[in-house]
């Protein structure tokens, strides 16, 4: 049933013109604000007058309100519109001279790094298999200032702990020790798993190959809370359906989410008479799911100028069950495509990332272990804005981009991209930084 109509409150000036205010709106007042606001941006890009662009944008909200049966649908239908609109005010620079606008950016970022000694570039595509590596020595000169910013939101040890970060086998060297192992949940019989998206237990083999071939029918979205008149309920985010009803989604074999703590290498501290910047970069990976648990499919790093520097999908070790490519958008042509195994990815990290290095990532602890990579000098987007509730909970790396960059960012079909969601981690503390000296100045 729709809430009864609300008169627009008075406001102080025109530019805070928002949709009507109503306590029992089904989708809250200060939602509906902040998509106002997004649209106004878009459309102050194509409008002719300010107020032409704040009428369209109340028209547009207006319309994506009307189309929702509650806040969940509301933010899905306002996000497609917002991706839309962006879509239309960027047709212009879409319909120039795309070449000449790359050669444009690629000149300003040579010229920004005006002290490169070594530009090497190997690039190799095809049926998108790609490995992708961009080696080069510079000053770091610009790096300086943003990793001595970063020093106060690197995690500490303890933070490192909570979060549940792989650390150093006290006892087995090339090992990690994960001290929150909630992920075995209960289970001591070495040929039993338990699926990580239906819950049910299952038997495998010496070598981690199911022992019979069962269905596994599941929700591949998360559960989320909604009040309802008498209390609170639960519905799947993927098909809106009730907690406890039946799967939407159907594979043919039950999969795990367990990584193994062997064949770690750990980051090691530089000579003493490098004085230069250690560096900053952003690393985001796929995965995929194997016979052992998760395994590394795909890694990407970017430097604080937001350019790809290393990007390569990665050959798992064990064989794989399902490549997870509605989130990972990996598929298995990009997998048997490549020859990179985890060690080769490793062995390209060291020798661009030291210990003292500052890695930037969302929830790095599942990176790190899927990398097999021991490293504390680590920046998390998702402690750095932490969710208004606390822990265990975490704002999503789309909704932290949206709220904070106003860009949308995995929305394509085919599933997440590691280089999108590695821009988008640096960005995101670039602009921490920004506002943080805003602060510090008054």
């Amino acid at each position: 049933e729709e809430p009864p109509s609300c008169p627009t409150p008075l406001r102080s000036s025109s530019c805070s013109r928002g949709p009507p205010f109503c306590p029992l709106a089904k989708v809250p007042h200060d939602v509906r604000q902040r998509y106002v606001n997004l649209f106004v941006e878009e459309f102050l890009k194509t409008s002719v007058t300010v107020q032409d662009a704040f009428e369209k944008a109340l028209a547009e909200e207006k319309t994506v309100y009307d189309r929702s049966i509650n806040k969940l649908k509301y933010l899905s239908v306002a996000v497609n519109a917002l991706k839309r609109l962006k879509n239309q005010s960027s047709v212009s620079v879409k319909g120039g001279n795309l070449q000449q606008l790359s050669e444009c950016i690629l000149n300003c970022f040579l010229i920004t790094c005006n002290s490169i000694i070594l530009l090497n570039m190997l690039w190799w595509d095809r049926c998108k298999q790609r490995t992708f590596w961009l080696s080069f020595s510079f000053s770091a000169e610009g790096d300086v200032a943003l990793y001595d910013s970063l020093k106060e939101h690197i995690l500490s040890e303890e933070i490192l702990t909570e979060n549940n970060y792989p650390l150093q086998h006290p006892e087995k060297s090339g090992s990690a020790i994960l001290y929150r192992e909630d992920y075995k949940k209960g289970i001591t019989d070495p040929l039993k798993r338990i699926c990580c998206r239906c819950g049910a237990t299952y038997s495998v083999n010496q070598v981690g190959k199911h022992t019979r071939k069962e269905e596994c029918n599941y929700h591949y979205g998360k559960g989320v809370e909604k009040k309802v008149p008498g209390g609170v309920e639960t519905r799947y985010s993927c098909c809106e359906g009730v907690a406890g009803c039946p799967g939407c989604q159907v594979f043919k074999l039950h999969v795990h989410d367990a990584v193994s703590l062997d064949g770690f290498v750990s980051t090691l501290p530089r000579p003493a008479s490098d004085k230069g910047c250690p560096g900053v970069f952003s690393v985001d990976c796929e995965m995929c799911y194997t016979t052992q648990g998760l395994e590394l499919a795909r890694v990407t790093v970017v430097n604080s100028s937001l350019q790809v520097i290393y990007d390569t999908f990665v050959k798992p070790d064990n064989d794989v069950i399902d490549y997870n490519t509605r989130f990972s958008g990996i598929n298995e042509a990009d997998v048997k495509g490549t020859s990179s195994s985890i060690r080769d990815v490793q062995e390209t990290l060291l020798s661009f990332v030291s210990a003292e290095t500052i890695l930037i990532g969302y929830g790095l602890e599942s990176d790190l272990c899927a990398l097999k990579l021991l490293h504390g000098t680590v920046v998390d987007t998702s402690v750095s804005f932490p969710h208004r509730l606390g822990l265990p909970h975490k704002m999503t790396l789309h909704n932290l981009t949206a709220d904070y960059l106003r860009r949308i960012i995995q929305e394509s079909v085919g599933g997440h991209d590691s280089a999108e969601d590695a821009a988008a981690c640096m960005e995101l503390m670039l602009w921490k930084v920004k506002e943080d000296g805003k602060t510090k100045r008054w």
